[in-house]
């Protein structure tokens, strides 16, 4: 691992670091919503399904903050507009703290999700722009884990500090977030690929948005694609901290232990399976963790320990982020150089909206069966890792392609 980054320039090191830290914290800030669902649904008098609408609300807008911001960072590149997402998703973070209702709430997890839409697909076109083609797989799959890592950040402060600050304090905590803008500003270059291909005058958004029209079946692959993935992750994410409270009835210091070593996992799994894409390649690798995740349904859901919980919990998200691992690769190198920027983040997020509602309807058939979230968990992960099984093996590969931009 550090071998990978001593091969790196100063130049590329820090802007693969900016783009990593602007996805963790990205999701940091989602997940602190996540684990507060129960504390919000009980401070505004509802139930965790209504809360869990801000999920959805949250998902459904990314697409379009993808296509904005993409739109943008194809225009006046990868930097400036990473510094603006991160600026907009950490400002709704610390408003979202002084939410008087549960309405003003849920409207501002869909500003959130709107800012939350643009970044993922800005900062892995800065980093993997910046870095060589050689080892991409490794990279890619740590990057796609700072998800993972935001995830982790949130279960620490959430086993830490919620039972001193509660709910609003979880919020005004995570908004320090936008601190990454000044090493952002100050420690970050351009994307030598868009400084080199593309002139800000020269990429008009009408051009733009044609070009993406142009590759509309790729589009829809990918769309697709990430659909099926979307489901794996946020079906086995978004309500498991609920399902640990609500059907073992484990303290928020146990939830939150054992949400930390389920991201350890995840984490582990994503750089490993990343690095393994590059020998595999990525629709291989893709495939495998996909397979390997469902004999880990009877450990990960059904278990009565919490030993037995954190190992589930540990190797289901080996595979589940070791597939996902490896996306910021593949959809990057799947995407034409001239929308390098919208195409593979507009996908993502699309693919985001598709399964928006992933967490209310697991919610749902949960609380019909008398809070048995169990069941649905298992459910969800036998079919989604089928599903994303056969989608990634009808879909094409481009490992290691030279990542350039063209006007």
């Amino acid at each position: 691992m550090l071998s990978a980054f001593r091969m790196l320039t100063p130049t590329q090191r820090r802007a693969y670091f900016a783009a990593l830290g602007g996805w963790s914290l990205d999701a940091f800030d989602f997940f602190i919503f996540v684990f507060c669902l129960r504390a919000i649904s009980g401070e505004f008098h509802t139930d965790v399904k209504a809360a869990a609408e801000g999920i959805f609300l949250t998902l459904a807008a990314r697409p379009f903050g993808a296509l904005v911001f993409g739109t943008l960072a194809e225009k006046y590149g990868r930097r400036p507009i990473l510094m603006l997402n991160v600026l907009s998703y950490s400002a709704v973070q610390l408003v979202t703290a002084f939410a008087p209702n549960l309405a003003t709430l849920l409207a501002l997890r869909a500003l959130f999700g709107f800012a939350m839409g643009g970044e993922w697909g800005v900062g892995a076109a800065l980093a993997l722009e910046t870095l060589p083609s050689r080892g991409r797989g490794f990279f890619s799959g740590l990057l796609q884990e700072g998800y993972v890592i935001g995830y982790l950040l949130a279960s620490l402060l959430f086993w830490v500090a919620f039972d001193h600050v509660g709910w609003r304090g979880m919020f005004i905590i995570s908004s320090a977030s936008a601190l990454l803008v000044l090493y952002i500003r100050f420690g970050v270059e351009e994307s030598p690929a868009w400084v080199a291909g593309v002139a800000p005058q020269r990429a008009s958004a009408a051009a733009l948005w044609n070009a993406v029209k142009g590759y509309f079946p790729t589009l829809c692959y990918l769309v697709l694609l990430m659909a099926c993935f979307n489901a794996f992750s946020h079906g086995s994410q978004d309500l498991y901290p609920t399902f640990l409270q609500a059907q073992h009835g484990y303290s928020t210091q146990v939830t939150g232990k054992l949400t930390a070593v389920m991201n350890l996992g995840a984490l582990a799994g994503g750089i490993c399976f990343g690095a393994l894409s590059e020998r595999l390649g990525r629709k291989r690798a893709i495939m495998l963790a996909a397979a390997l995740a469902v004999p880990m349904i009877p450990l990960w859901a059904h278990s009565q320990t919490m030993v037995t919980l954190a190992l589930g919990g540990f190797l289901m998200q080996f595979m589940v982020q070791g597939a996902w691992g490896i996306v910021p690769a593949h959809l990057n190198e799947l995407s034409p150089p001239s929308v390098r920027a919208i195409l593979p983040g507009f996908a993502y997020q699309l693919g985001n909206l598709a399964m928006a509602a992933m967490a209310p309807f697991q919610a749902g058939i949960a609380e019909a069966r008398g809070g048995d979230y169990a069941y649905v968990l298992s459910w969800t992960i036998a079919v989604v890792a089928a599903a994303l099984i056969f989608v990634t093996a009808l879909g094409p590969e481009a490992r290691a392609v030279e990542l350039k931009v063209t006007a």
